[in-house]
């Protein structure tokens, strides 16, 4: 079997009908096209939301009280209230595994000074908790020990705050008396720019606080809401989880089997449920794109179909003059190969400069997101036009190498 003859064959018969064969390869065109995007956003958006965790540090560790046992039943409010400050200072005391930790009390509200007024949050945290967030001071200082021990009204500003109610100037902020709610606290420093979340959260939309300042001025509580922690280093992470979980059980004794009534959270496991999810999103979209392949082979299969009504008295020709069933069968399937691989090919490079330029607008706008081009899922969209080719044709195909050459050449 001469197959670089049925290639010259297959590529005259698409040359002779080139308005057809371009309107059948569209589908395909445009179905590679919308794979690669899909799963270039996909994967995109997913190294975008993990690297922006991972600025935090991937070794940053939540600990929470546990809203629900593993049935999924809803512990009691006692249970929610479950952590105290004899936890955070037992872990600071006897944990190995843990460079810095803070407790931290959060509440929203009203920040006011002067006829300004936006609504923020404020963090009631210890000295260590610019370094467990990362976060790094413009102007002014950090409060010290001794204003978390007198529980004084001192805090820290981020910028979005400053912005609201000193119209962005930090040394107008610096000295100043605020409220939040009813509470006057005098602004000792201000926060560096973090911006927004990629889940689009303000990060500079914050106060913070002295703990104590927090828990006794703001909330009126005795318990701890949360606390939160940095390991020695990302390699340590699993240590320092079960470091945590053994000192707490201790300290609120629990025993055996019995269940937490706390939760302890690594960054590596919300990393993990990130990739899990955007994965699976990725998937979702890549699915949808598929669509447009598989109409894509319905055109491919049905402008076959027409082809081979079309060219049934060449087929007869062919027959009697020797050519066997498994070469007619041959030549239509490389055609109905050559439109879904040109198609794809188009397709392919379609998507590679289409996504450069949504990259290039999103850089422009100054977004965060990305979008993330892979060699594998140009490999993936080439080897699937291929077998949408293969597919779609084989039956043409067959139904061409069936037919008998004498009804063939009386065909009309």
């Amino acid at each position: 079997m001469n197959y670089a003859n049925l290639f010259k064959i297959a590529i005259k018969a698409i040359r002779n009908n080139k308005i057809r064969s371009l309107l059948t390869m569209l589908g395909i065109i445009i179905g590679i096209t919308a794979v690669i995007l899909m799963i270039s956003l996909g994967q995109g958006a997913k190294s975008t939301i993990k690297g922006e965790i991972s600025s935090i540090g991937s070794n940053l560790i939540n600990i929470w009280p546990a809203s629900a046992d593993e049935s999924g039943a809803r512990r009691s409010a006692a249970d929610m209230q479950s952590m105290k400050m004899s936890d955070y200072e037992a872990l600071k005391r006897e944990a190995r595994y843990l460079r810095y930790v803070s407790p931290s009390f959060s509440r929203s509200g009203q920040a006011i000074v002067g006829n300004n007024n936006t609504p923020t949050t404020i963090y009631g945290v210890n000295t260590e908790y610019l370094a467990i967030q990362g976060l790094e001071i413009l102007a002014g200082e950090m409060f010290t020990d001794d204003n978390i021990r007198e529980i004084s009204k001192v805090c820290l500003l981020g910028q979005t705050v400053v912005e609201e109610l000193f119209d962005g100037d930090n040394e107008a902020a610096l000295g100043s008396v605020i409220r939040f709610n009813s509470l006057p606290i005098r602004v000792i420093g201000v926060l560096k720019s973090k911006g927004s979340s990629s889940m689009g959260s303000d990060q500079d939309d914050i106060i913070i606080a002295p703990y104590t300042t927090v828990q006794k001025r703001v909330m009126a509580i005795d318990y701890v809401p949360a606390i939160v922690a940095s390991g020695l280093s990302e390699e340590y992470s699993g240590q320092a989880i079960d470091e945590i979980t053994a000192i707490l059980r201790q300290q609120h004794g629990i025993k055996g089997e019995a269940k937490n009534n706390f939760r302890v959270m690594s960054m590596d496991e919300i990393l993990d449920t990130i990739d899990q999810v955007m994965n699976t999103l990725t998937l979702l979209l890549a699915a949808i794109a598929f669509i447009s392949l598989i109409v894509g082979g319905v055109g491919i299969m049905n402008i076959m179909y027409v082809s081979v009504t079309e060219r049934t008295r060449e087929i007869g020709l062919r027959m009697s003059i020797g050519a066997k069933s498994n070469q007619i069968m041959m030549q239509f399937l490389i055609e109905a190969v050559v439109i879904s691989v040109t198609g794809g090919i188009i397709g392919i490079l379609s998507g590679v400069i289409l996504n450069g330029i949504i990259s290039l607008v999103l850089a422009m706008t100054g977004s965060s997101m990305s979008m993330l081009i892979s060699g594998k899922s140009i490999v993936v969209a080439f080897l699937v036009c291929t077998f949408t080719g293969i597919f779609f044709g084989w039956y043409p195909a067959r139904k061409a190498a069936r037919l008998d050459p004498i009804d063939a050449l009386r065909y009309e």
